[in-house]
């Protein structure tokens, strides 16, 4: 564990020891393992972001893959449906957004002031969450409907396109919650 000043490391006996110093002392609680427990949270939110938006990159372009292979003759296309053509396109913006996300995280760059990019991580995370679940709830009728005829391989594919712009939603659901909780504690001053 290292503290975000980019100090020595410190070490577990160390922090056990304070730890237990500043308990014995008759303070109750210690502001030192505050600290600490603070410095885990925020370490946390640093690995889970880009774990949730890489996750989703996969979902997102799971779904993608899914709905373009789905096409088995005539009235079994997913491109005669304007639903399914609808998961298509938010399945690619959802791709897309999250490639240059993950590229932007890998690469170490900054391409806007950080407060710039706090904001487009926490509202674009959102605004494609939103047309996720959008898409995904637009198509689940049209395919209830055709299950309801016949199953088959169309609808199948229709289904796990749908689950995976639907985990792909769940996966961007909760970076955008990790880019709010980062907007909400950066100083802005």
């Amino acid at each position: 564990m290292t503290n975000p000043d980019k100090q020595n490391p410190v070490e577990a006996s160390d922090v056990e020891a304070a730890t237990k110093t500043e308990t014995t002392q008759g303070s109750g609680t210690s502001s030192f393992s505050a600290i600490t427990q603070r410095w885990k949270r925020e370490d946390l939110v640093k690995k889970a972001c880009p774990i949730t938006r890489g996750l989703c990159l996969l979902f997102s372009l799971l779904a993608f893959i899914i709905m373009v292979s789905n096409k088995h003759g005539y009235g079994r296309n997913f491109d005669d449906y304007e639903e399914y053509k609808y998961v298509l396109a938010i399945a690619i913006i959802s791709t897309v957004y999250t490639a240059w996300q993950t590229f932007v995280y890998l690469s170490k760059r900054e391409f806007f002031d950080r407060r710039t990019s706090m904001l487009v991580d926490f509202s674009g995370d959102q605004i494609v969450a939103y047309l996720l679940i959008s898409a995904a709830s637009s198509a689940i009728p049209l395919t209830n409907r055709f299950r309801e005829g016949q199953d088959n391989i169309f609808t199948d594919s229709a289904a796990s396109a749908i689950s995976m712009a639907f985990f792909a939603f769940v996966s961007l659901a909760l970076s955008a919650l990790f880019s709010g909780y980062k907007l909400s504690t950066h100083s802005f001053i």
